[in-house]
């Protein structure tokens, strides 16, 4: 093997797991806010020509009642002119000109607003892909001890109710501020061309509305935050209790769990009621704001109607103009609580996309070499070495788990890890898989720290057989063939035979096209644990891990499996993670772990004649009590 390669020694790696537990951020709707319109940032122009055709659709749609008044005019005047005998009556060839050039007004706004929203939707679809992708993506960039602190049903609800909140806010609230703006303005511009003392009217109780605003708005903030964070623990603890409610069963722990949801569920009430309540009163109390302007323009307007200053058709454009005048502002309020909600969803998910994530590959990192070319620095085959070189980790970086620990495996060795609970036997399989990085120290393969690998390389040299299943919902073929996803039908069935699965897969209904349910309850735990055995062996890896691979199968069944795996492992680098000492002893070396030291290390024979610790621990496995 040509290690041409820089080989790391111990060395100190203390900032690599820095900052995993920080604290909570403090809530900025203002800062998010930013953030999210950058991220609209690559849609601009489509939003620059939705803001376009929505000022469009509303500047047609204002000037509809000034038109509209011109006809009540010219109404007005025949029918007065007609009494007063010094007309012929009413012009309906005017009035009938008016009113169609005003329908063809509406038609213009109508497609402008019809434009826009198909536009918008379009553009709030693509930010909700986008995000999901991006979650999606980011999953699987997290490191392990971000699942370790979170639960699925609060990442889910991420993915799911808060990227809803925002999509439905974007696709409504967006185009109605900027019509709402635009019908604001554009109302108070076409009020002044009709009379500026009945504008004032108008115009004073808009301070008064505001003042309502800002205290509900203040009012609800918090609770419309409260109600976000509350749902996102409500659906975590129902998932929990779904995917386990074998065990919760079990155990009699629906009292317990009925009164958690119902703890839970309390505060998301409460959160909620109060919420919804400020985002209900704000429109009676609006109402009543603005029916006291209303009412007092009226009798303004009539007054001047009587002394001749205004027409009528003046006074019943600038009537609609006063309901249309109050209406952006209510909706402003409205769309102010819904912005305060979708504050809250962006939050959360901008958290979470902003949370910190695994060690960032190198661009120079070895790749694996697959071919028969021969090995270069940066591409090169593998034999199975490994080398702990004096290791620290500790899950929690105050809190070392495991100090100074170090090993050399020889390629094609079969190693046992042996221990109490406790004592950092899953812990060195995961630094090995790299799912944490140590403290100080490496992990070396084949002399390579494996952190200059890419990390789907490094896995691809690892096999793993876990003392907990894990299958998904589709055919058994598929589960197979999980573990190598080329594999052609014979390398299946080979696979199956050598994990004795092919037998009793042939007696299920319709054999290796079986389905597997949701939770993979249609078969027995042997049988799955025989599975994924098999997709171990199909994967053909160089290194095994086997964490307790057979606790979960009858004795029988474990001797054929104990066989399958002897000419497995056969060849190849094996670890053994094993709690019956009894099905390690061909081992050829064990290693002792107490406290994350290895406190001895040798062969079963030679660990018993030393009649030390791990002689005291076999034996007690077999003292009848």
């Amino acid at each position: 093997m040509n290690n041409n390669h820089a080989k790391r020694p111990k060395a100190a790696m203390g900032g690599r797991m820095a900052g995993m537990m920080a604290g909570d951020k403090a809530k900025d709707f203002k800062g998010t806010f930013k953030q999210f319109v950058r991220y609209m940032g690559v849609y601009k122009y489509s939003v620059m020509i939705v803001m376009l055709f929505a000022i469009c659709s509303t500047i047609f749609m204002i000037v509809g009642p000034k038109i509209l008044g011109k006809a009540t005019t010219v109404l007005a005047e025949g029918i007065m002119g007609m009494y007063a005998g010094s007309k012929d009556g009413i012009d309906f060839g005017a009035i009938g000109e008016i009113l169609l050039f005003l329908l063809g007004i509406y038609v213009v706004s109508s497609f402008f607003s019809l434009i826009q929203g198909l536009i918008m939707t379009n553009i709030s679809v693509k930010i909700s892909f986008r995000l999901r992708r991006d979650i999606s993506e980011k999953l699987n960039r997290l490191p392990l001890s971000y699942f370790d602190k979170t639960t699925n049903g609060e990442v889910l609800s991420r993915v799911t109710n808060d990227i809803d909140t925002l999509s439905q806010s974007l696709n409504q609230s967006l185009t109605q501020i900027i019509t709402s703006v635009t019908q604001l303005v554009g109302i108070l511009i076409m009020m002044l061309t009709i009379s500026w003392q009945m504008t004032l009217i108008a115009v004073g109780i808009l301070p008064v509305s505001l003042l309502f605003v800002a205290f509900i708005v203040k009012k609800s903030q918090k609770q419309f935050t409260a109600q976000q964070k509350y749902l996102g623990q409500v659906n975590g603890h129902v998932e929990e209790m779904y995917g386990g409610h074998q065990v919760m069963k079990a155990f009699n722990g629906e009292e317990k769990s009925v009164r958690k949801f119902d703890e839970l569920n309390e505060k998301l009430y409460g959160s909620a009621w109060k919420s919804q309540f400020f985002a209900g009163v704000m429109m009676p109390m609006m109402m009543f704001v603005t029916n006291l302007g209303y009412v007092a323009v009226c009798i303004m307007g009539g007054f001047f109607a009587s002394s001749g200053a205004i027409t009528i058709g003046d006074i019943q454009a600038f009537i609609q103009y006063v309901r249309q005048f109050t209406q952006p502002i209510t909706q402003v309020a409205n769309i102010t609580n819904i912005l305060q909600q979708t504050a809250a969803a962006a939050e959360r998910v901008f958290e979470f996309l902003d949370e910190e994530e695994e060690i960032p590959e190198s661009e120079n990192a070895i790749k694996v070499n697959t071919d028969d070319k021969a090995d270069t620095e940066l591409n090169v085959h593998i034999s199975g070495s490994v080398q702990f070189a004096h290791i620290h980790f500790g899950y929690d970086p105050k809190k070392t788990v495991i100090e100074d620990f170090s090993a050399d495996i020889a390629p094609g060795s079969k190693i046992a890890i042996v221990g109490p609970t406790g004592a950092g036997k899953t812990t060195i399989i995961k630094l090995l898989l790299r799912f944490y990085d140590v403290q100080e120290g490496a992990v070396l393969v084949d002399g390579y720290d494996i952190r200059d690998f890419r990390r789907k390389d490094l896995r691809s040299l690892f096999g793993m057989v876990l003392q907990d299943t894990w299958l998904y919902s589709g055919t058994i073929r598929d589960n197979i063939r999980y573990g190598k996803r080329d594999a052609t039908e014979e390398e299946i069935i080979r696979a199956a035979k050598a994990a004795q699965v092919d037998n009793f897969v042939r007696t299920l209904p319709n054999g290796y096209d079986m389905i597997l349910n949701e939770e993979t309850s249609n078969i027995s735990q042997g049988q799955k644990q025989l599975l994924t055995i098999a997709r171990a062996i199909l994967a053909d890896p160089k290194i095994l891990i086997l964490d307790e691979a057979t606790s979960s199968v009858d004795t029988r069944t474990e001797i054929m499996i104990q066989k399958a795996m002897d000419n497995l492992m056969e060849g190849r680098t094996s670890f053994v993670i094993a709690h019956r000492l009894s099905t390690i002893k061909n081992a050829d070396r064990i290693l002792v772990l107490d406290n994350g030291n290895i406190v001895e290390q040798g062969s079963h024979d030679e660990l018993m004649a030393k009649g030390g610790y791990y002689e005291k621990l076999y034996n007690s496995q077999f003292e009848v009590v």
